[in-house]
């Protein structure tokens, strides 16, 4: 299967799951394979995955099924609240 290398930044509680700022991931080419990908690097992510939004260089990803390009920037955004 083809992969692509994309860089992903973590924010707030995504960043608490894995620990770091950012990494360059390999990954199959979709947003769906990336995020397998992650949890398995990263099991803490598992549970905060699913509330997230992806964008993707800068734009909302679609869904599982869309496409990753390489060297994509992926910023992981767990809900949060402030005023």
């Amino acid at each position: 299967m083809a992969t692509a290398t994309v860089t992903v930044r973590f924010w707030a509680g995504a960043r608490a799951a894995t620990g770091i700022d950012a990494a360059e991931v390999e990954a199959p080419p979709t947003v769906g394979g990336l995020q397998a990908a992650l949890v398995a690097a990263h099991p803490a992510l598992e549970a905060v995955l699913p509330v997230c939004t992806l964008l993707v260089d800068g734009l909302a990803a679609s869904g599982p099924d869309a496409a990753l390009a390489p060297g994509a920037l992926v910023e992981v955004l767990p809900p949060f609240a402030g005023g």
